[in-house]
C-alpha cells in the first residue's frame, strides 16, 4: 500500500523543502518507486531536481482544478529514479479560484487516488503557511506528517498553531491523520542552543522526535541551485549522510508499523 507524507511547518527557512527533495531520493535510491508532490507556489521542490517551473506544460495547479489527469502531470527524473508532480506560480491563484467549488479540500487526495498504489512513497511539499494548500496535503496524507523543525531559537514558536490545524483537519477531514514525526534540522554541534532546543522539543514532544538530527551543511544549501539532491550532488556530505539515516530509520518504522498492524 501506497504511503503518502505531508512534509509541513508554517514556518519559513527551516529545511521543508530540502527534507523533501532529499528523503524522496533515498527513498527512491533504495529501489523504491517514489513520486514527489509539490503543492507550493515557490515550487522550490520542482527547481530543486531540475525542472524548469515556468516551462511546464501542466501542473499540480491544473490538477487541482481538474484540468488534468495526475498521470498527465507528473515529471520523470529518470537520473534521481523517482516521479515528480511539479508547481508553478500559477498555483497562488488556485485558492482564490477554488473558495467556492465543492469538495475542495480533497482535490489532492482524489487527484492522488487515481495513481492506483503505483507508488510505494509520496511525499507532499507544503507551502510555509496553513492554507488550503497545505490542508489539500493534510488531507491527502493518510500516513502522517513529517515536521521539520530548525534547531533555533523559537523552534517551538508556531508549533502549536500547527498541531491544532492538525487536530481540525483529522477531526474533519483526515481521520487518520497523525504526527509520523519531527525532523531537527540545521543542527550545530558548536552550540549550546541547538543541544537546548532538541531537548526542549524532546519534551514537548515524547517519542515523537526521530533520533537523527540533520546537521547545518553547506552542501544541502548549494545543492538545490544544481538541480540536485544531496546523494548525487555531495554523497559523502554530513548532511548527504543524516538524510539517509533518517531515510533508513522512517523505512524501519515504517515496517514495525506495519508487522504489528
Amino acid at each position: 500500500m501506497t504511503k503518502i507524507y505531508a512534509i509541513v511547518n508554517q514556518k519559513g527557512g527551516v529545511g521543508k523543502t530540502t527534507s523533501v527533495i532529499n528523503l524522496s531520493a533515498y527513498l527512491a535510491a533504495t529501489g523504491r518507486r517514489t513520486l514527489m508532490v509539490d503543492i507550493d507556489p515557490q515550487a522550490n521542490a520542482t527547481s530543486g531536481v531540475g525542472v524548469d517551473k515556468t516551462a511546464l506544460e501542466a501542473s499540480i495547479y491544473d490538477l487541482l482544478l481538474e484540468q488534468t489527469a495526475v498521470a498527465d502531470v507528473c515529471v520523470e527524473r529518470a537520473e534521481f529514479n523517482l516521479d515528480l508532480v511539479p508547481s508553478s506560480p500559477a498555483l497562488s491563484g488556485a485558492e482564490v479560484e477554488l473558495v467556492n467549488a465543492i469538495g475542495r479540500e480533497y482535490r489532492l487526495q482524489k487527484a492522488l487516488d487515481e495513481l492506483n498504489g503505483r507508488y510505494e512513497y509520496i511525499l507532499i511539499d507544503c507551502p510555509p503557511s496553513l492554507s488550503l494548500l497545505t490542508v489539500n496535503a493534510l488531507t491527502a496524507a493518510r500516513d502522517g506528517v513529517l515536521i521539520p523543525v530548525q534547531c533555533e531559537y523559537l523552534a517551538l514558536e508556531g508549533l502549536s498553531q500547527l498541531t491544532q490545524t492538525i487536530e481540525l483537519v483529522r477531526k474533519y477531514l483526515n481521520p487518520d491523520l497523525t504526527i509520523r514525526g519531527l525532523i531537527m534540522t540545521m543542527y550545530d554541534s558548536r552550540t549550546n542552543l541547538s543541544r537546548q532546543v532538541v531537548e526542549e522539543v524532546r519534551s514537548y514532544f515524547p517519542g515523537k522526535v526521530f533520533r537523527t538530527i540533520v546537521p547545518r551543511n553547506v552542501r544541502l544549501s548549494e545543492a538545490p541551485s544544481y538541480g540536485q539532491p544531496i546523494n548525487v550532488y555531495a554523497p559523502t556530505s554530513p548532511g548527504a549522510l543524516a538524510y539517509k539515516v533518517l531515510t533508513a530509520e522512517i523505512l524501519k518504522g515504517d515496517q514495525v508499523k506495519e508487522t504489528t498492524a
